[in-house]
Parts: C-alpha cells; sequence; structure tokens
C-alpha cells in the first residue's frame, strides 16, 4: 500500500535569484514587508494541490482527472519576502472513497526556513467530464507512522468540523450574539451615526472566460477564479482598512460548479463581519452562460483580512453594522468561525 510519504512533491520559485519572475510577483515596486502577491500563490497552490491528486488517482486510474472541491484552510503564519525563493512542500493526508485532501506547507527554504503558511485543499476523483462525470473510488493509504495518523486523524475531524459549522450557521442567535446585533442596530439609530453598514461595503466586477483561462478542454483553471476572488476581496478590505488590509487567513473555499470557457462572470465581495483588527471578506462567483439559460454560484470564498501599520504591526478597525436579516446572518456565521478560530488556536489544535 501506498503510504503519504510516498505521494509527496515538491515545487520552489526562485524568486531570489529570477528578477523577472520576482517582478511578476510584486505588490508594488518599491521596498514593502509582506510584498508578495497572494492571488498569485493561490493560483500556484491549486495547481500544486491537483497534481499531488492527480499522481495518486492514476497509479488506480490511468485516465482519470481531480477537481478541487473546496480549500477548507489555509493559515498565514508569516509574511512572505518576494526576494526569498518560495518553495511548495505537497502531501496528501487522507484519502475518503473518491476525495482526497492535500496538505501543503509553504515556505522560504533556509536554515532554518521561515513557515509562510499551511494548506488544506479537497480534490475528487472524477471520470468523465460535464453531466456525465462520474466519482471515481481510491484505495485507501497506508499510515505506518504516528504523525502520519495525526494527520490522518486532523484530516477527518476538519471536515466534521466544518459539518458541524453549517449545521451551527442555522441556528438561532444565542442571548450574547442576540445583544452583540441588538447594539449594532441600536448605534444605527443614534442621532449623528457615522458607522459603516455593511450594505454600502461590497465591490463588482464581471468578466468573460476565453481559452488563456482553461486548465483542461472547456474548463477554467480553479486557481485563476479564487486569485480574481481574492483580488476583488482585498480591494473590498481596504473599505474599512485605515491603513493597510493583508490576508491572514483563507477561511473556506467551495467549488460547486466548473466555470466553461465563454461563461460570463459575475464576481461579488461584501464585508460581512469585523473585529478588533480583522476584517472578513464573502466573495461569491456566479458563472452565468454566453446563451443566458444557465446561471449557477460557481464559488463561494471567506476571506480574513487584518489592518496592518508599516511594521505589520496589527491596527484596530471600526466596527461595520449590519441592517438587513441577511447581513446579520452573515455577520453571525464570520462571528462564530471567528470565535472558534481563537478558541482553537489557545487551545494549539490549529490543523498544522
Amino acid at each position: 500500500m501506498t503510504r503519504p510519504i510516498d505521494t509527496s512533491r515538491s515545487v520552489n520559485l526562485p524568486l531570489g535569484s529570477d528578477p523577472n519572475l520576482r517582478r511578476h510577483y510584486m505588490v508594488v515596486n518599491q521596498p514593502l514587508q509582506g510584498n508578495l502577491r497572494f492571488g498569485l500563490m493561490l493560483e500556484v497552490l491549486d495547481k500544486v494541490a491537483e497534481e499531488t491528486a492527480l499522481d495518486y488517482v492514476r497509479r488506480f486510474h490511468p485516465d482519470a482527472r481531480v477537481v478541487t472541491a473546496a480549500i477548507d484552510n489555509i493559515f498565514i503564519r508569516n509574511a512572505g519576502d518576494v526576494m526569498r525563493d518560495l518553495a511548495f512542500h505537497a502531501r496528501i493526508n487522507h484519502v475518503g472513497r473518491s476525495s482526497l485532501e492535500v496538505g501543503i506547507r509553504v515556505e522560504h527554504p533556509g536554515s532554518p526556513p521561515v513557515h509562510i503558511a499551511s494548506c488544506y485543499f479537497t480534490m475528487v476523483a472524477r471520470s468523465g467530464s460535464g453531466e456525465g462525470a462520474t466519482s471515481l473510488a481510491l484505495p485507501p493509504l497506508e499510515y505506518a507512522e504516528q504523525l502520519e495518523r495525526e494527520r490522518m486523524e486532523k484530516a477527518i475531524a476538519s471536515r466534521e468540523a466544518y459539518r458541524r459549522q453549517q449545521a451551527a450557521a442555522l441556528e438561532p442567535p444565542s442571548r450574547e450574539e442576540y445583544d452583540l446585533l441588538n447594539r449594532l442596530h441600536k448605534a444605527q439609530e443614534e442621532p449623528g451615526f457615522t458607522g459603516l453598514l455593511a450594505g454600502r461595503l461590497v465591490t463588482e466586477s464581471w468578466e468573460r472566460m476565453y481559452p488563456e483561462q482553461e486548465n483542461v478542454p472547456q474548463t477554467i483553471f480553479g486557481g485563476y477564479l479564487i486569485r480574481r476572488a481574492y483580488e476583488l476581496s482585498s480591494i473590498c478590505a481596504e473599505l474599512v482598512a485605515p491603513e493597510r488590509a493583508v490576508i491572514v487567513a483563507v477561511n473556506r473555499i467551495n467549488f460547486f460548479h466548473p466555470v466553461l470557457l465563454d461563461d460570463k462572470l459575475h464576481y461579488t465581495s461584501r464585508i460581512v463581519h469585523t473585529g478588533g483588527t480583522s476584517i472578513t471578506v464573502e466573495a461569491n462567483i456566479e458563472r452565468i452562460s454566453r446563451d443566458r439559460t444557465s446561471k449557477a454560484l460557481s464559488n463561494s470564498c471567506l476571506f480574513t483580512f487584518v489592518n496592518v501599520d508599516p511594521e505589520l504591526r496589527h491596527r484596530p478597525v471600526p466596527p461595520v453594522c449590519p441592517t438587513t436579516y441577511a447581513e446579520d446572518a452573515r455577520y453571525l456565521e464570520a462571528h462564530r468561525q471567528r470565535e472558534a478560530y481563537l478558541i482553537a488556536k489557545r487551545e494549539g489544535k490549529f490543523h498544522h
């Protein structure tokens, strides 16, 4: 049987030695801490996850393909330095019936290496394409070492935690949550209210898909889509951040429907919650067919940014006030996720 270590794959971006590549990955062409385009890194991550999963799947199904079902988490540990090489180390942590969790560690190589991010992708093995595509059964991995078993157990626990989170999103507010929402609504009724209304903190964009965005024939590269969603969300976060908004986590990205060549896409990003220094942005991508007979949500994303000063120290952000029932629901869901994240961080339960 195959062990997780047998599925390892590494990719290196030579930013330190290739000036043209380095310029491509810069946010701005001047000295800046964290001057690394995270959106482009998302494209690389999605491709590395795909290739890692595909290597395993094609051992048993030579004509198979894999699709990204979700990005479960990406935690940013340290700011990336565009002047240094960037290494991506991938490995399959768990194989289910037809799905695989691919964990990717991003780091600056060196002695010691600098840990930039930890990432977790759920990939699904498929046969065929379009409406006739079917899932493929996969043999399990063999977990021979304690660390391999721990990563497998964390992958399963993470999936269960997401299911519980989805169920909890439908629960009514607790007393404390009701009081929080009530204070935000009452603030809007005060004379001279100048706070930020969630309904006004929205950015939108439209785009049509062309062959250069394809990954396989007729299907658009998912990494490109989430890069575009991230870039629009970072612009949206700037509506609240008084200084500079930098990404600290991708809470979740779901891939619902494939985007096809010639589809028209509607991107929408909205600020749904702010904490002391954090900004949560929800992004959705809706695909519309060329003949306008088909419309579907292709992706939903949730990003967390923080407001920072030039030294990357966290700085306060103003509160955001929801007004409508839908805004309350989005605010409450993001608030619950933030609370769960803070508890897990305190208890050392990060999925490393």
